[in-house]
């Protein structure tokens, strides 16, 4: 049943005002409604769909002889965010009796003092659905991160770069954002669910990482391009499926901002969508899958900041300036020399920019109101409340500063610790990530001609060093930039100057 009143189902007024009171006399599920409690528990269940699917989406980007490692890492990291939220990482990062603003206290350690109290992010639920609800984001935003060892990172030195990231860079930021005494929700910051700590965290940390880990070999790049755009289609599906649960349970409960957050989520990935196909029709002169998929995440990752605060409208406008945005911020990475294989900077990273941006503008507030809890809250420009735009600039500066910074220190430290290297072997590289650390492989691994051309070096007859072979697919110009400073293989590079539509006119 609803009721007519602002804020929650009835005033908390347990016996214990840390963990509600004793459940052995008690029933604790008093001041909650079952409907919100069981929303935010299906919603969790979604948001741990994404792991997987980020997996999938890794594996099908990457070379076969990689594929399966993919998957290994991003699940393997799940297995430590676990761990790390139970043991500290929920404390650190939401603890609401910490009250320097930059990192929670230990007052959560090990789930202690984590019962039926309200929730610090909404009187709607309690602590400790809470607690279990934030941890899915964590292990989703370490999945994303983790990407970045892509074919050439071993993978026990990222589970131990996972563990210290989400410990030192994942908690702070989150508690910047969503702890009642963090700096940012203090100064007014807007971000719904998670422009700051998941989508920034994610981007710029992926960055500084395979900054770290270096480029792949120049060799292993000829002819690149995704094995599997099927699973890098169920991937995305299922990333799509928890961003639901994601963005809608991000209002804490089975109300209209729910609903608006996930009415939002799906025009702004759509129409990013369907811009970022029409960019790199544009280019290829092709109707591209991956091109899709990039631009559905994209999307979704411009709403995950905005889905609860702008209007309908306002996310179709959303999604086109982002799949604009993203699609050129791919060319970063040859820009500045970093091998972001899988384009976490260019998709989360700046994605989650973009939707920080939109909150200062069309951030209204009779959508933040539709939970029943948050109303009386000034939105952005809509609502005349010019001051949101340097709040929300202030807060994607600070995210991105200290998100890059300090997970760059991380991965150099682990590096440099004897038995962490973060690099594999050049021939662990050739040899594939799957066989060298696994022994494992993503499918019966038969290597047919096309396999051993397009995906292996050579033995015979190789190019000299630093001349690379153009593709014979995909974007010209993206290939055009990563060759930068190259020469360019001949009669290969005369032969792509015939073919590709991009050079036609």
């Amino acid at each position: 049943m609803s009721y007519s009143w602002i804020g929650a189902p009835t005033e908390f007024n347990g016996t214990d005002e840390v963990r509600g009171g004793d459940p052995t006399t008690e029933n604790l599920n008093q001041w909650y409604q079952s409907g919100d409690q069981a929303y935010i528990l299906v919603s969790s269940a979604m948001v741990l769909i994404m792991v997987p699917g980020v997996a999938f989406l890794y594996s099908g980007l990457a070379r076969r002889k990689s594929a399966l490692s993919l998957i290994w890492v991003v699940m393997m990291s799940f297995s430590v965010i676990v761990f790390q939220w139970y043991f500290w990482g929920y404390s650190l990062a939401l603890s609401s009796t910490a009250t320097n603003g930059f990192i929670g206290n230990l007052h959560h350690f090990g789930l202690r003092n984590t019962l039926g109290a309200p929730s610090p992010g909404s009187p709607l639920i309690p602590e400790l659905l809470y607690s279990f609800y934030q941890m899915q984001f964590c292990a989703v935003t370490a999945a994303l991160v983790i990407g970045s060892t892509a074919e050439r990172g071993r993978v026990i030195p990222g589970m131990v770069f996972t563990f210290f990231w989400a410990t030192l860079v994942y908690c702070p930021i989150a508690c910047w954002a969503w702890n009642i005494n963090g700096w940012g929700f203090k100064y007014g910051v807007m971000d719904y669910a998670g422009g700051g700590p998941v989508e920034i965290g994610s981007g710029v940390s992926a960055l500084a990482y395979s900054w770290v880990l270096g480029r792949r070999n120049e060799k292993m790049m000829l002819n690149f391009r995704p094995h599997n755009i099927s699973l890098i289609t169920i991937g995305t599906v299922f990333l799509w499926f928890g961003w639901l649960g994601f963005n809608g349970g991000s209002a804490f409960g089975a109300n209209l901002r729910a609903v608006m957050a996930c009415w939002n989520s799906c025009l702004t990935a759509m129409f990013a969508a369907m811009t970022w196909c029409l960019l790199d029709f544009r280019l290829a002169k092709k109707w591209s899958l991956v091109g899709w998929c990039s631009g559905t995440i994209s999307g979704l990752v411009a709403a995950t900041p905005a889905s609860g605060y702008i209007t309908p409208w306002a996310s179709i406008i959303l999604g086109v300036v982002t799949g604009v945005v993203c699609n050129y911020s791919t060319k970063v990475k040859f820009l500045i020399g970093i091998d972001d294989a899988l384009d976490v900077f260019a998709e989360h990273g700046v994605g989650g920019i973009v939707g920080l941006v939109f909150n200062a503008f069309f951030a209204a507030d009779y959508i933040i109101g539709l939970d029943g809890v948050n109303t009386g809250i000034t939105g952005g420009f809509l609502n005349h409340n010019y001051r949101q735009l340097y709040v929300q600039v202030a807060y994607i500066v600070a995210c991105c500063a200290y998100g890059f910074v300090m997970s760059a220190i991380i991965a150099k430290l682990i590096d440099l610790v004897p038995g962490l290297h973060l690099r594999a072997s050049e021939e662990a590289e050739l040899l594939g990530m799957d066989d060298d650390q696994h022994g494992e492989f993503a499918y019966d691994y038969v290597e047919v001609r096309r396999d051993y051309l397009a995906w292996t070096p050579a033995e015979k007859d190789q190019k000299d060093d630093g001349v690379i072979v153009a593709p014979q697919h995909g974007i010209a110009e993206h290939q055009t930039m990563a060759n930068s400073g190259h020469p360019v293989a001949a009669p290969e590079a005369e032969t792509l100057r015939e073919k590709s539509p991009s050079n036609t006119d």
